[in-house]
Formats: C-alpha cells, structure tokens, sequence
C-alpha cells in the first residue's frame, strides 16, 4: 500500500486588503501630500500661523513677527520710522546685498541699520535691512541669512 501525500486545497478566501480601503488611503495620502506642497509654493501672498498675510517680496524666506524680534531690534525700527536720530554713523548706509540673499535691485535701493548686540563692544552682528518699497529684513549673523520682518 502506498500512501501519497495530498496537500489539502487553499481556502479560496485568502483575506485581500479591501479596494474601498485603499482606495480611502490612497486619496487620504494625496490631500496630505497637496496641502505639505502647497504650504511651500511660492505665491502672491500666504497665511502664517498668527493669520497675517504673508507679503509677496517675502516668499521663499523665512519670516518673523516684529513683536517677536529683540527688543533692540524692534528700538530700531521705531527709530527707522522716526527717521533717527540713530546711534552709529553707519546707520542708513546704502546695503549693497553682495552676498544676493535679497531680491536683486538696483544699488541703493537697500539701506542698513544697526541693532544693538547687548555685551558687544563694536556693532555686533544684528544688522536690519530696509527696501525703498517698504520691505524689512532682518539679520542675526552679519548677512549670513535673512528673514522677512512682518508688521
């Protein structure tokens, strides 16, 4: 007698993932993926998180809140708005923008202020930076990076 042996049969149900489901996850993954990508677009203007608008000449930098910049820097900009009198005779130098952080414009169009560094026995490293149609930029690192001050 020879015995052979049968592999009995597999269920014919195997469980498969539901196409509904995936169907749910693969729209669930497009919405996250079309709002990440849309929060980095460049555009006209866009929201930030205290709900200001973000102004066009900003984009594509990163920002920050006047009230949330050091107080030295923020005496500064009252001073700029009063149109001095300002502290260091370089106050209001024309800022060439030789290192090409800022959008390019003509020489003088961009203009540099000193921010006092508390401790620092020279002008320190904070400088603001304004542009003849208003923009404001901020430096914490002597021109190394900038961010877009938002009033």
């Amino acid at each position: 007698m020879l015995l052979r042996f049968v592999p009995s049969p597999l269920p014919r149900c195997v469980p498969r993932p539901r196409a509904g489901l995936l169907v749910r996850l693969s729209v669930l993954l497009g919405v996250l993926l079309s709002v990440l990508l849309t929060g980095c677009s460049s555009g006209t203007g866009t929201a930030t998180a205290s709900g200001a608008s973000t102004p066009a000449w900003a984009q594509g930098m990163g920002t920050v809140q006047e009230s949330r910049l050091p107080a030295e820097a923020r005496q500064t900009l009252a001073l700029i708005d009063k149109g001095g009198p300002f502290p260091y005779a370089r106050d209001g130098v024309v800022f060439g923008n030789f290192e090409g952080l800022l959008p390019k414009h003509q020489r003088g169009y961009y203009h540099e202020y000193t921010v006092k560094t508390p401790g620092s026995r020279d002008r320190g490293a904070r400088r603001i930076v304004t542009g003849q149609s208003g923009e404001i930029y901020y430096t914490d690192d002597h021109y190394n990076s900038f961010r877009a001050v938002l009033r």
